[in-house]
């Protein structure tokens, strides 16, 4: 066998005990069933609020009716934050990380395929949300006389996807956050306070051009903005710029978790 099986296997290995360390807590499903069911709720109250009786007739509205109903993205985020942090700090508390850094030393390798796992779970909860989210607002909207797009049109299908991969990044900053950070309650603070806590601060901000500027450089101002489907030109930044974004600081929250985890014994 070459250097390259083994490590192949080795890399499998560790894929494997991650996913069942993670499918096995009841924690896991509660927050990814959470994440369906507060992304869905959400964007059924938002597009269930809209009427077209302030408009001359239904056709002439001109809601982004796709971004009300992927509302709920906003509120899911928290769920799979969440999930994430506890992926790895719950490993800190229990004091089992100890046995899966004597198992796999190779602590990076550990991190990656936490944050596959975690990632994966979360774009499989995150699509259930996003698409049934469209779904009902779909069915509600038309109902109310809004003319609705089809849910494989550009714009839309851009929306659905985008909004998946944006609560796969979330999860990864709290599992970056997490991993250099070790405790729960620390972690999911500040992890939480980044999606929730700063959109508010760069609201506050009196200069038009400070404000927008924050609203770029904000993970769930910049990232969400993939949602939208029409006036893309009034956003502070574009769809995909946005998540590019949030990515950047998924990147950076890893980046920061992996050197913290090589460089700490335990």
């Amino acid at each position: 066998m070459t250097a390259g099986q083994r490590n192949g296997g080795r890399a499998l290995g560790t894929l494997h005990a991650e996913w069942t360390k993670l499918r096995t807590l009841p924690s896991t499903w509660w927050l990814l069933l959470a994440t369906v069911v507060l992304t869905v709720a959400a964007g059924v109250l938002t597009t269930a609020s809209l009427s077209t009786g302030d408009c001359p007739v239904p056709a002439e509205c001109h809601e982004d009716t796709v971004r009300l109903s992927l509302t709920g993205v906003w509120v899911g985020q928290g769920a799979v934050v969440v999930l994430a942090v506890l992926a790895m700090s719950g490993e800190y508390g229990t004091g089992t990380i100890r046995t899966t850094l004597a198992a796999e030393p190779r602590r990076v390798r550990v991190l990656a395929a936490k944050a596959v796992v975690v990632g994966a779970l979360t774009a499989g909860a995150g699509a259930l949300g996003a698409y049934g989210s469209l779904l009902a607002g779909r069915a509600l909207l038309a109902a109310d006389g809004f003319a609705v797009p089809g849910l494989l049109e550009g714009p839309t299908l851009r929306a659905a996807l985008g909004s998946v991969l944006y609560l796969a990044l979330a999860a990864l900053v709290g599992l970056g956050t997490a991993t250099a950070l070790r405790d729960t309650a620390a972690a999911a603070t500040t992890a939480l306070a980044l999606f929730y806590g700063l959109p508010v601060l760069a609201g506050l901000l009196a200069d038009p051009d400070w404000r927008e500027r924050a609203e770029e450089l904000t993970p769930s101002t910049a990232g969400l903005a993939v949602r939208a489907t029409v006036g893309l030109d009034r956003l502070p930044i574009g769809p995909w710029a946005g998540i590019g974004v949030l990515g950047g600081y998924a990147a950076g929250a890893l980046l920061v978790g992996a050197l913290v985890l090589r460089a700490r014994d335990v």
